[in-house]
């Protein structure tokens, strides 16, 4: 790319400044990637970006409008097993910042998140098909059918959910990182920005824990044997979550470029 064709990329007005500061660089999934100069400047190209903005922006909004039927569907089911997922206390800190305090990247925000990588690799590894011993006989029916004779959209559907899981499953570490780092300085320097950027590197953590776990939640209908191990990851996500919320109370506040701004629709 020449100097010329860079210059003319950047002065273009429907640019949004600054947008892939705070993304999680799923550029695939990305519905402003018409308007991010960081994705015109790369060597990806995925076709008419129009239309695939469109595409994506049409994606999350289907996944973000089933969140909270999901969390009510495995509200239910942790019912069921004893399991209260609202009721997940929020350990103290305080004790995890006194063992790692000549350390300032360990936390234990960061000790959680790294566990769920471990989590989903050995979801994912171990033989998921296989149906537990305790497994009733609608789960035994229910597997019968549900793998080997899905229909083509809901084929798609769990894909979907498992590229997803995958790839929210080492971001929201690498966000988590980030915003502790950035919390640091934070503390050292003078800041006068009304925003800061440990609140927008969390605030991405957060959206991906939100996501990973509607994701979850659609996995329960493809493998309902697993429901007790679904439950446990997505338990271990909800006091994550509360955790970092407690952590940056004001990361969910946090405005993103183009993604959190009111004049771009999105």
């Amino acid at each position: 790319m020449d100097k010329e064709e860079l210059k003319k990329l950047a002065d273009d007005p429907n640019n949004i400044a600054g947008i892939y500061n705070y993304c999680d660089r799923w550029c695939e999934r990305c519905p402003f990637t018409s308007r991010c100069l960081n994705f015109k400047m790369s060597e990806e190209k995925f076709g008419d970006q129009e239309n695939l903005d469109v595409n994506n922006k049409a994606f999350w909004e289907k996944l973000t409008e089933t969140l909270h039927e999901t969390l009510e569907m495995l509200k239910e089911m942790a019912e069921e097993q004893g399991i209260d997922l609202n009721s997940i206390e929020v350990e103290d800190t305080e004790q995890y910042r006194r063992e790692f305090e000549d350390d300032n990247v360990v936390h234990v925000i960061l000790h959680m998140s790294k566990s769920y990588i471990t989590m989903v690799d050995e979801w994912f590894d171990n033989d998921i098909y296989t149906v537990d011993e305790q497994a009733d006989e609608s789960d035994l029916d229910h597997y019968s059918s549900s793998i080997d004779s899905l229909s083509e959209k809901d084929t798609v559907t769990m894909k979907d959910s498992i590229e997803v899981i995958r790839w929210y499953q080492h971001q929201i570490y690498v966000k988590l990182r980030r915003a502790l780092k950035s919390a640091q300085m934070e503390k050292t320097e003078d800041w006068y920005d009304d925003q800061k950027d440990s609140d927008g590197s969390a605030k991405v953590a957060l959206i991906g824990i939100d996501r990973s776990i509607s994701a979850w939640g659609k996995m329960l209908t493809y493998f309902s044997w697993q429901k007790i191990n679904i439950l446990n990851v997505t338990a271990y996500l909800k006091r994550l979550c509360k955790i970092i919320e407690k952590e940056f109370p004001n990361a969910r506040s946090f405005v993103r470029p183009g993604f959190d701004d009111v004049h771009t629709g999105s």
